[in-house]
């Protein structure tokens, strides 16, 4: 892997603002978590060229608005065709730059970013004015488009995030900036070349890249902005939250978890087992993934020899090799940061009862850990990890299962086995923003996806996207002519 990888991919490294491929005076190095080999330089961009894009955006976004849902569908409909035609590439270079399974990429994340795309432009079709009828008036409420959109997207996820954004955002109207991850940019730089080639206006889809403290910064804090969607840490989301509260940009923002993964006295243990196991993919960078894992004391013998004996079997090694199951942590702070929560644990005198060290096939990869006998306040337990370390604790009884799911700052995710009745009746006592019975991973885009407490603010998905990224206007049409008067008769 040379150091101009991504000049041999035919990767930009520039920025996309206005229709047209910018350079920068300050770049950054990009490093894949593979191997660490360099991949080459990324532009950094300057404050005039985030207040470029923002104003590019701004000036798109009358005629791109003014399209209305169907004339915006023909477009989109091509942007979600010219993503699938960078399939191979996108695959290959989001397992490159952010050490994403290559096989999860071509079977589930390059599908979905298509997809993303094209079902908000079509569901946008069906936001048609809502009549409310009362006795004095009929009331149209509009979905207006709300401007232009400041989109900031994580290292774990890029391409699906970048898109499950941008697909609602685009679809009601509004023009984007997107501020790809500084450890993964890449593949929000292929969608812009798909943007592109889709014949997306100059301006109504832009890429700045760059650092979050700087480009990120400057982004949030532009008061022409109309929408915020972050996705990211807890101490990052207060800083745009504090910078989009000085304009009151409203802010939807999907942040870390801490989930719970429930097995019932009455669960089916191998098949909860399995699902654990699941728990490890992508290095367990994954917000939803349940980490806490709560175990019915009469059960957990037989529930931990179970996962034990198929975590043993995990591959680990290099993403792009189709037989990998548990691929690098992306960066080497974040790989001391998961080492440092382990030794710390190990040193409090948890039980280790698989993993807790770094593997050695490489320098960024660490084995799937499990740490048991962990008391409810342990930082272990409250802290979101992100990494290939999960915590059991037990519980006696139902009561007791719920409260130890629910204590936690976090509320984003969970999951639950057991008797279906059982598991459901547990899982609507859980707080969180949604919650997996017998299952894990099911998603649909019409479905609402967010959390509670530090897990986030807002949700997405369906209705719920097009209402964060719409002004909704009540157009008030009385059924009788109006007759002004002071008078309260």
């Amino acid at each position: 892997m040379g150091s101009d990888w991504i000049g041999q991919q035919g990767i930009s490294p520039l920025h996309y603002i206005d229709g047209e491929r910018v350079a920068s005076a300050e770049t950054f190095e990009l490093f894949s978590p593979i191997d660490q080999h360099v991949l080459g330089r990324v532009a950094q961009a300057s404050d005039a060229q985030a207040d470029a894009a923002v104003a590019a955006a701004g000036r798109a976004f009358p005629g791109w608005a003014a399209l209305g849902a169907e004339g915006r569908l023909p477009y989109l409909r091509r942007f979600g065709e010219e993503i699938g035609k960078r399939g191979d590439l996108l695959c290959l270079t989001e397992s490159t730059d952010a050490g994403v399974l290559l096989s999860r990429m071509r079977h589930g994340i390059v599908p979905r970013a298509m997809l993303n795309i094209t079902f908000f432009a079509e569901a946008a079709l069906t936001l048609q004015d809502k009549v409310i009828e009362t006795p004095q008036a009929i009331h149209r409420v509009r979905h207006d488009p709300a401007g232009v959109c400041v989109i900031i997207t994580p290292w774990n996820a890029p391409l699906m995030l970048s898109t499950w954004k941008v697909g609602p955002a685009l679809a009601s109207g509004n023009t984007v900036v997107v501020k790809p991850p500084e450890w993964a940019p890449l593949t929000c730089s292929l969608l812009a070349d798909a943007a592109h080639d889709a014949g997306l206006p100059p301006g109504v889809f832009n890429v700045v890249q760059g650092r979050g403290a700087t480009t990120g910064a400057r982004l949030v804090a532009n008061p022409d902005i109309a929408r915020i969607s972050f996705t990211g840490s807890v101490a990052t989301a207060r800083i745009i939250a504090s910078a989009a509260g000085a304009n009151l940009v409203p802010c939807s923002l999907e942040l870390g978890g801490k989930s719970p993964f429930i097995v019932l006295e009455d669960a089916d243990l191998d098949t909860a087992a399995a699902t654990g196991a699941l728990m490890y993919r992508n290095a367990t960078q994954v917000c939803l993934a349940g980490t806490r894992f709560l175990v019915h004391e009469r059960v957990r013998d037989a529930f931990v020899e179970r996962m034990r004996a198929i975590v043993e079997q995990l591959v680990v090694g290099d993403p792009r090799d189709e037989a990998t199951e548990v691929g690098p942590i992306i960066h080497p702070r974040q790989i001391e940061r998961v080492t440092s929560y382990v030794e710390r644990a190990k040193a409090a005198g948890v039980t280790l009862l698989w993993g807790g060290e770094p593997d050695r096939f490489g320098a960024l990869y660490y084995k799937p850990t499990m740490l048991a006998d962990v008391a409810p306040d342990a930082e272990i337990v409250q802290e979101e990890v992100f990494g290939p370390v999960l915590t059991l604790q037990t519980f006696a009884d139902d009561s007791e299962a719920v409260r130890l799911a629910n204590d936690s700052a976090y509320g984003l995710g969970g999951v639950c086995y057991g008797e279906e009745s059982h598991a459901t009746a547990i899982a609507d006592r859980v707080r969180t923003g949604f919650i997996w019975v017998n299952s894990f991973g099911i998603r649909d885009l019409a479905a609402p996806f967010g959390g509670r407490g530090q897990s986030g603010i807002g949700r997405e998905g369906g209705a719920w996207s097009f209402e964060f990224f719409s002004d909704v206007k009540d157009v008030v049409i009385p059924k009788q002519p109006f007759k002004p008067s002071f008078s309260h008769r």
